[in-house]
């Protein structure tokens, strides 16, 4: 894919990789990105990742975004987790028409989202759009963002509405930051630097304009947003946040390994067998998940980009690649962290923070266990019935 936009957005990543590993226990005080960061990180492009080439943005490709949350994330976890959310929810402008994407990701295009696909409200129709009110959880980053994504469901007279199927009928609103109430929330173990705050909206007008059902395909049309690798594409920058966090701790460990010994032993770390062998398996884990990320996400997108239709192997194998490198990463981050002994307990190291984060990242949906069954049934010539597929 041909955008200008597209290197030099790996190459601010890794300019601004000393700030973020700078501003990692600022983040973790004031529970969000400093501001100033996120001005920095925006200006880059990196939260607007997945906005269409169309509506000015970049239109990244999966790898390229990976590469880009990867870096920050290696740095800081909740500053590369910001950016893996804002990169995923870019994405959904591709269900809108092109004028309304680019109306609300101004000139030049700076698109910063936070949100929730849950249904956390209900909405109903008025002449010209929609009453929306609810309560929204997860909304990481909404302290630096200009736009709101909510999913409510619909209703008519105070009567929730139903699909064709029996489920609910859900509707996706994009409303501007300043029109919903912050409800202070993130008290967490882990990730506290997203700022992952609810949201309340009490009875707000959204125009139709800026809706649309959250079953609607794609206006757009470029392989990122082809229906069938929505979920792929939407949750590589997920396997890269926690391997990065997990390449992060490695790096941590090998550097106290050359300087710290511990309680019983005046021997320094890097001198242990054990930490040694410890080092070396969480070194093999990372690498490989990653290597497979790679090898199959590149495959699909090779055969998006020819304008070939996906087999549900080659799906399969690249979500499973998705879900794999998210607990896998959890198992190195464990490995480093106990290797390290009781060097990895002081919040002066960023040892302790990368267990808490990535024991925080695995709960995310895109590490559901689930989805290691939906590979298991592809690979035995049956349907999954996860969502997505």
């Amino acid at each position: 894919m041909s955008n200008d936009q597209i290197p030099s957005l790996l190459a601010a990543a890794r300019r601004l990789v000393p700030a973020a590993r700078a501003a990692a226990a600022e983040a973790e005080r004031l529970r969000q990105t400093p501001p100033d960061l996120a001005a920095e990180i925006g200006k880059a492009g990196i939260y607007q990742m997945y906005l269409p080439a169309s509506m000015g943005g970049p239109e990244t490709p999966p790898l390229v975004a990976y590469e880009v949350v990867e870096a920050l994330s290696i740095a800081d976890g909740s500053i590369g987790w910001c950016a893996m959310i804002a990169t995923a929810l870019s994405m959904n402008t591709a269900r809108l028409p092109v004028e309304i994407g680019r109306e609300m990701a101004g000139t030049p295009a700076d698109y910063r989202a936070a949100g929730s696909a849950r249904s956390g409200g209900v909405a109903e129709a008025v002449p010209g759009g929609y009453r929306v009110k609810g309560r929204w959880n997860f909304a990481s980053g909404i302290r630096n963002a200009r736009w709101l994504y909510a999913t409510a469901t619909m209703a008519e007279g105070g009567t929730p509405l139903k699909t064709a199927s029996g489920g609910p009928l859900l509707r996706a609103f994009w409303i501007p930051r300043d029109e919903a109430e912050l409800v202070d929330t993130w008290s967490t173990m882990g990730m506290r630097g997203t700022g992952s705050h609810d949201f309340v909206v009490d009875d707000l007008f959204v125009p139709a304009r800026r809706s649309c059902l959250s079953s609607d395909k794609p206006r757009e049309t470029g392989p990122l947003y082809h229906p069938r690798s929505w979920y792929v594409h939407l949750w590589t920058p997920s396997a890269a946040n926690a391997l990065g966090i997990a390449q992060g701790a490695i790096d941590t460990l090998a550097d106290i390994a050359e300087t710290e010994a511990s309680t019983l032993s005046s021997s320094l770390l890097r001198d242990r067998p054990a930490v040694q062998a410890r080092l070396g398996e969480a070194e093999a884990i990372v690498g490989a998940a990653r290597a497979f990320v790679f090898d199959t996400v590149g495959k699909l997108w090779d055969t998006l980009v020819a304008g070939d239709e996906p087999s549900d192997r080659c799906i399969s194998q690249a979500r499973l690649a998705l879900v794999h490198a998210m607990h896998e990463a959890a198992r190195a981050v464990d490995k480093v962290f106990h290797a390290a002994g009781t060097n990895a307990i002081y919040t002066s190291l960023p040892l302790e923070r990368a267990f808490r984060d990535i024991h925080v990242a695995v709960q995310h949906g895109a590490a559901l266990p689930v989805y290691f069954e939906a590979a298991g049934k592809t690979r035995l010539g049956l349907r999954p019935t996860e969502p997505g597929w």
